[in-house]
């Protein structure tokens, strides 16, 4: 049975496509495709007439169908998850997004529809007003406070303030590259022993050292230990480190 339809009741061959599906009644994820294709080729035939500019985009969509409904008669292919592939599927994709454009459109026209029943008037405030300033009466701006409410004000602003701070960020000062190489160290370390044993390992360490220092310096101190070069004593915890050459001059003061 042929369908009869009206070229101009449609904006294209997804809108026709989305006709044929809503008047079928049909899941758009399980578009039947031999009975929409045969309901599309009858409209095709009543476009002969029409422009060919029009038509072809039809025309394009015709073969589209036919491309899906031969496919579909053919052994299913998978993917490699090894799941069955549609030949719709991306038929489907374009048609919902169609619709969605679609109605989109549709909700725009309601506003725009709206919109034309609104009316906006240009202000005419005269600048005189627009301008004016109501004067600040002091005295009853300031009447009933006291230093007691100036306080709490006061202190209220310093806790948010404060709730602000970050507590880490906050406590950073100003980072400095400190240049201590274990090379370096080891060069001096040696050299200083070489001339003065026994030594004590604050002996080692510049004015002020920084961790930094201390660490290399115990570093280099362990190594030599390591290397059999030197002894170290400890009388009380916490007590100065005393270091001694095993014998002389064994340490590398070449270096």
């Amino acid at each position: 049975m042929a369908l009869a339809v009206k070229l101009e009741a449609f904006e294209g061959p997804l809108d026709l496509l989305l006709h044929l599906i809503d008047k079928n009644k049909v899941n758009i994820y399980d578009i039947p495709i031999a009975e929409i294709t045969e309901q599309y080729l009858d409209y095709i035939r009543e476009m002969q007439r029409q422009d060919l500019d029009i038509m072809s985009e039809f025309l394009v969509m015709a073969a589209t169908l036919l491309d899906i409904k031969s496919r579909m008669l053919l052994p299913k292919q998978v993917d490699e998850e090894g799941e069955e592939i549609d030949p719709r599927a991306e038929l489907v994709e374009k048609l919902l997004e169609y619709k969605m454009y679609k109605y989109i459109s549709y909700d725009l026209k309601d506003r725009a529809m709206d919109a034309e029943h609104v009316m906006y008037k240009t202000s005419t405030v005269p600048k005189e007003i627009l301008d004016f300033e109501e004067p600040v009466d002091m005295e009853a701006l300031l009447d009933g406070i006291t230093l007691s409410k100036l306080n709490q004000v006061f202190n209220t602003l310093i806790k948010r303030q404060a709730g602000r701070v970050d507590p880490v960020r906050s406590k950073f000062g100003t980072i400095e590259k400190e240049e201590f190489s274990v090379e370096d160290k080891t060069v001096f370390i040696e050299a200083y022993i070489n001339e003065h044993s026994p030594a004590h390992f604050t002996d080692l360490l510049s004015e002020n050292a920084s961790k930094v220092e201390i660490i290399v310096s115990f570093l280099v101190i362990l190594e030599m230990i390591k290397g059999g070069k030197i002894r170290v004593t400890q009388t009380e915890l916490f007590d100065d480190i005393v270091i001694e050459r095993i014998d002389s001059p064994v340490l590398s003061a070449e270096k």
